[in-house]
């Protein structure tokens, strides 16, 4: 009679079970975290259809939103506060997953639209569409989309010299950021009296005005670009860790990074179309979900609810903290300065260049 023995449990089979629980801990610690994220830009933009001169309660406002007649708040909170907090969640996010993509992809927190001239491209655009065309705000959102696509594949080319390089690419951009700058200088010089309050509005970056039709192109085009940049989230994870290690998990480098930068900018250039360049969330939407997930999360739609989180809180705060009004991209301009200053020391610190 032959007895049968039990397999033992091996020390590598222990190991691998206690990586797999740890892998399965940190995602529930960043679904959680990613969850609370997106319950603080929910809680943000209902405070931001409440208050005001008048104060809405919640039922009144959850009364307009399904499309009852309150009286008073119907026009205030419906036709005006609606598309204003609607713009800003949708900009937000549009220019926190834009940002986090070129930084990804460049693999450097520096590299950010705002810095490497693409916002500067659409706000050329879009300033030569309000002062020298005058168009409506569809044109000027579709001009700001050229300019922006045009930019990109420039320094895209520029810097594609025998290969790929991040750095060149920041380097060529940060030129091409400044030549820009001059053509909208060059162009509100030329700008009449009555333009120059739009233009200079616009280029602050600002809610002011929004409507339906300004938050119409923003809705549509992230309603399409959105789920594919959120499809590639394995791609641009695999980006990240370099041209050859991507290619070795199967990813086609080439086709990824163009089709993953193309969606970034024609998400940047939606928004700047309809808010203006919002100065710096872009930029600082990638570093902080970075440090809020941790490495090795895929940064997309967290990135993207920093950026709606960042929008719609400076929005509140430049409209009610102050004596003031100040439009939004003044709020974020004065929070992403002093993060622009530690993020290059923290850069120089560890021996970086960008």
């Amino acid at each position: 009679m032959t007895a049968t023995l039990a397999p033992l449990a091996t020390p590598v089979d222990g190991t691998a079970a206690a990586i797999a629980a740890g892998r399965r801990r940190r995602a529930r610690g960043r679904a959680a975290r990613t969850l609370v994220l997106a319950a603080l830009v929910v809680a943000v933009f209902v405070v931001s259809l409440m208050v005001g001169r008048t104060f809405y309660g919640l039922d009144e406002v959850v009364r307009v939103i399904l499309g009852q007649q309150v009286p008073g708040a119907s026009f205030t909170v419906g036709e005006l506060r609606l598309p204003r907090a609607s713009l800003g969640l949708l900009a937000g996010f549009a220019f926190g997953i834009a940002g986090v993509t070129f930084q990804t992809i460049l693999r450097n927190p520096l590299a950010s639209p705002d810095i490497i001239g693409v916002t500067w491209g659409a706000s050329a655009a879009g300033v030569f569409g309000v002062v020298v065309l005058s168009l409506s705000d569809t044109g000027v959102s579709l001009l700001a989309l050229a300019g922006a696509l045009a930019t990109a594949l420039a320094i895209y080319f520029l810097a594609y010299r025998r290969g790929f390089s991040g750095a060149r690419l920041v380097l060529i951009g940060i030129g091409v950021a400044a030549m820009l700058q001059s053509v909208v200088s060059w162009v509100l010089s030329r700008a009449s009296d009555w333009d120059m309050p739009a233009a200079m509005q616009w280029l602050t970056g600002s809610l002011n005005g929004a409507s339906w039709q300004s938050v119409a192109p923003l809705a549509v085009a992230s309603a399409v670009l959105v789920p594919l940049m959120l499809a590639q989230s394995r791609a641009l994870g695999a980006l990240r860790l370099g041209d050859d290690t991507a290619a070795a998990l199967g990813v086609r480098v080439p086709v990824a990074r163009l089709a993953l930068i193309l969606g970034s900018v024609a998400l940047l250039a939606f928004a700047t179309g309809a808010a203006g360049p919002i100065a710096f969330v872009a930029f600082m939407a990638g570093p902080i979900a970075s440090r809020l997930l941790g490495p090795g999360a895929s940064l997309l739609l967290p990135a993207g609810l920093v950026g709606a989180l960042l929008v719609l809180a400076a929005d509140l705060v430049g409209q009610f903290a102050f004596d003031a009004r100040y439009p939004v991209g003044v709020v974020t301009g004065a929070l992403g300065a002093p993060f622009l200053v530690s993020l290059l020391a923290r850069t120089a610190r560890k021996g970086r260049t960008p």
